[in-house]
């Protein structure tokens, strides 16, 4: 994905108070494809009418500037209900939510993989933090941040 076309997303979303959670393409050559997937800064859910928003936004943006094809698909979206943890600020956001993680086999990580556990807290300091998470047996666990190979929130319907 070009730094150009993302640079103009973030652009477009900053004065709607938006931020870019990804951007990808897709589609053919001749009619390309952008899925453009957002969240708002003030942490709550992304709403139809911010999508449209955004949506008008960068399609006028991109209507002008001719480093992207004439004829294109624009897809705005929120992350999702199973959206991707990938940083500190997003494990300390969900706290109480459940999620499915896996883990780097390491000293005192041990692989851990669950498909059933709760966000519980987020311990120590910037570039050093704990994932503490509980299990369905209400057992607490403590992973390190940096061990942790692939995040997603998970949607329950037992809960």
């Amino acid at each position: 994905m070009s730094e150009a076309l993302q640079a103009i997303v973030v652009r477009e979303l900053d004065p709607l108070e938006l931020e870019l959670f990804q951007l990808r393409s897709g589609g053919t050559k001749s009619r390309p494809v952008l899925d453009v997937r957002i969240e708002r800064r003030d942490g709550e859910k992304v709403t139809v009418d911010d999508c449209a928003k955004a949506s008008r936004a960068i399609e006028a943006r991109l209507d002008t500037d001719s480093s992207i094809a004439a004829r294109y698909v624009l897809e705005v979206s929120s992350p999702g209900v199973e959206r991707p943890l990938r940083n500190a600020g997003d494990w300390r956001r969900f706290v109480g939510r459940d999620a499915v993680i896996s883990t780097d086999a390491g000293p005192g990580v041990g692989g851990f993989e669950s498909q059933d556990i709760r966000i519980a807290g987020v311990e120590g300091d910037a570039d050093d933090e704990i994932i503490v998470v509980e299990d369905a047996g209400g057992q607490a666990h403590r992973v390190p941040l940096a061990a942790i190979r692939k995040a997603r929130l998970a949607f329950n319907w037992k809960r």
